[in-house]
């Protein structure tokens, strides 16, 4: 098996962080790798072509994003042993295209991504971001089934 240096994990607040991060300590410490909690939040809205609006709104915007960043931090702190050297990163951009290019720069050499499970006709009407990484990404997934 190809050693790993550098895990990626993309969570979404949902309650299956512990469910992949105990897969993420469960690798890392057999490797000696380190652990990167990944969540990618929506664009600035001036980035998709809205106007940012009124000082109060990014203020409020700001604010949200930090408290997603400490519960990230929580994740790693809660889920992860302390023999684990790990990071928690909060990026902003289109969910795939950012982990996909947070997955090269961090050279990660496997990406941990939780996968819902939905009728054949829910995923032929809506797209899957574990099925679009696993479509575009030129490292190995490891998928985890969630319950919904």
């Amino acid at each position: 098996m190809k050693e790993l240096k550098n895990i990626l994990v993309a969570v979404d607040f949902n309650d299956a962080v512990g469910d992949l991060l105990g897969y993420a300590e469960g690798l890392a410490l057999k490797f000696g790798a380190k652990v990167w909690v990944l969540h990618v939040a929506a664009p600035n809205p001036d980035f998709v072509g809205y106007e940012p609006g009124p000082q109060y709104i990014r203020d409020f915007k700001a604010e949200e994003f930090r408290e997603e960043h400490r519960n990230l931090q929580m994740y790693c702190d809660t889920f992860l042993s302390e023999n684990i050297e790990k990071e928690a990163l909060l990026i902003q951009g289109s969910t795939i295209e950012a982990v996909l290019e947070e997955a090269k720069k961090l050279k990660s050499d496997l990406l941990i991504v939780g996968t819902h499970k939905h009728s054949f006709l829910h995923n032929l009407l809506q797209e899957s971001v574990s099925l679009e990484l696993l479509k575009k990404a030129s490292i190995p997934i490891l998928t985890i089934p969630i319950e919904e």
